[in-house]
């Protein structure tokens, strides 16, 4: 069986955005997604490390790592006004300790937008919708720019699982071409800690995506 992966958005559309959101409340394959990279952001030995997340999105990351660790500073990008108005509905209280940051990681100015350095960028299914692999790579090397030598990068995000015949859409790529992309960034050893909800056969959008780390 072949066909197509992948997904069509309108998240400046508030029936569309709330909808979006309604429907992919994190399952527990996602909750593990946002534990492991929780536990890779414990990993730096920071104290109230700064952590940026790239399309905070509806804020379920952010909302799930804040109340783990109360020491985190937490900055969220996103282009969206109406995903930082659905943000702020799941963040409740935890809001406080969120500074909300509006940019387009198409504009390679965004890094200049931010409030503090991060020693921590880390962002979920976000990435692959930028359209292709140049835009996943210019973002690679901002966050590579960005951080603090020994500063951390995590990318949980949609991937083509090897061994498929459907066709992706550009943003869902290989891993191993994200730690080409990574690497060409200037990270050093890359890797991939886990691939999730993996299907090949009968894929569908929501399927296949893996747990990317690098350190600078």
């Amino acid at each position: 069986m072949t066909g197509h992966v992948g997904a069509q958005h309108e998240f400046h559309d508030a029936a569309f955005v709330q909808g979006w959101a309604d429907r992919f409340v994190p399952t527990a394959p996602r909750l593990a997604l946002f534990d492991m990279i929780l536990d890779q952001i414990r990993g730096l030995g920071v104290a109230e490390a700064n952590v940026l997340e790239l399309g905070i999105g509806p804020g379920y990351m952010a909302r799930h790592i804040l109340e783990r660790d109360a020491a985190l500073n937490y900055e969220g990008l996103d282009f969206s006004d109406v995903f930082f108005d659905v943000a702020r509905k799941t963040l409740g209280g935890l809001g406080a300790r969120v500074t909300l940051t509006k940019a387009d990681l198409m504009d390679q100015a965004w890094p200049a937008r931010l409030a503090r350095r991060p020693d921590a960028i880390v962002s979920t299914w976000a990435l692959h919708d930028l359209g292709g692999q140049q835009a996943v790579a210019d973002v690679y090397r901002r966050c590579f720019e960005t951080l603090p030598r020994g500063g951390l990068l995590v990318n949980g995000d949609f991937i083509k699982p090897a061994g498929t015949d459907w066709d992706y859409e550009p943003g869902r790529f290989e891993v191993e071409r994200h730690l080409e992309l990574l690497g060409d960034a200037g990270f050093a050893n890359p890797k991939s800690l886990h691939h999730f909800e993996v299907e090949t056969v009968r894929p569908t959008a929501a399927q296949n995506y893996a747990c990317l780390v690098a350190r600078k």
